[in-house]
């Protein structure tokens, strides 16, 4: 059983208006902008209270798969560190060395790039340029956030999804091993690419999911400010 609670003439973004359903209170959207009465059988409306609750935790989810990948991943980078660094080693001090050594750096570094992409996007640490966007409102800096992910961010995702995976499958169908001597199947890097995307598309889905909740009065502001860690030593002196 779903009502409506809205002030005289109140306007919609403003909060005043609330769907109240199940006990729980949602910013109301009318098409025309503005609170209908509830009697009125003539006024169209939608109320997003519900939905936006399904989208919202949809959002979480990607965010906590994109945080678990994104923490994993970062010891690849170690990993590849330690690789170069004993391989070089045994170059130098030994004479010997192996083309598989070399092109597990390279994979490793590819499955950092192509998967921490999204951890990134979740914590806003993509570097950006604002000497325009900066000296905006925040909402005005959301709505173009929101632009972006829809003009720029999920068609390049889709398109790239759409090549990488007829790419990356075939690779798969022939089980592709590389061309060096000793090298490493390639297939397995190649597979990296889609999936890298798709989890990509995924973040760009959710960061569209929590622009529009802030809209509506859903979602703090805070959650877009850069997750940056605080130095070590500012946390000592607190």
């Amino acid at each position: 059983m779903r009502r409506i609670e809205c002030p005289p003439n109140a306007r919609r973004w403003t909060g005043e208006c609330l769907s109240v359903s199940r006990g729980k209170r949602y910013p109301f959207f009318s098409l025309n902008g503005l609170c209908p009465d509830e009697k009125s059988a003539g006024t169209r409306r939608f109320v997003f209270g519900d939905n936006m609750s399904v989208l919202l935790t949809l959002a979480r989810i990607i965010d906590r798969i994109n945080e678990a990948i994104g923490r994993f991943i970062s010891w690849a980078l170690l990993l590849a560190v330690l690789i170069c660094s004993g391989n070089a080693i045994m170059r130098y001090a030994f004479d010997t060395s192996s083309n598989a050594w070399l092109e597990i750096q390279w994979y490793l570094f590819s499955a950092v790039f192509l998967l921490a992409a999204p951890y990134t996007l979740r914590r806003n640490e993509h570097v950006r340029i604002d000497v325009i966007a900066g000296k905006f409102s925040r909402r005005t800096q959301i709505g173009i956030d929101i632009f972006g992910i829809l003009a720029f961010l999920m068609p390049m995702a889709l398109i790239m999804l759409n090549f990488a995976l007829p790419y990356a499958w075939l690779s798969f169908q022939n089980q592709e091993m590389s061309s060096n001597a000793g090298g490493l199947i390639v297939w397995p890097a190649k597979m990296l690419i889609p999936f890298g995307f798709a989890l990509l598309a995924l973040q760009g889905v959710s960061e569209l999911i929590k622009r529009i909740g802030y809209f509506r009065g859903r979602v703090p502001e805070s959650e877009f400010e850069k997750h940056v860690a605080e130095p070590v030593a500012e946390r000592a002196g607190e």
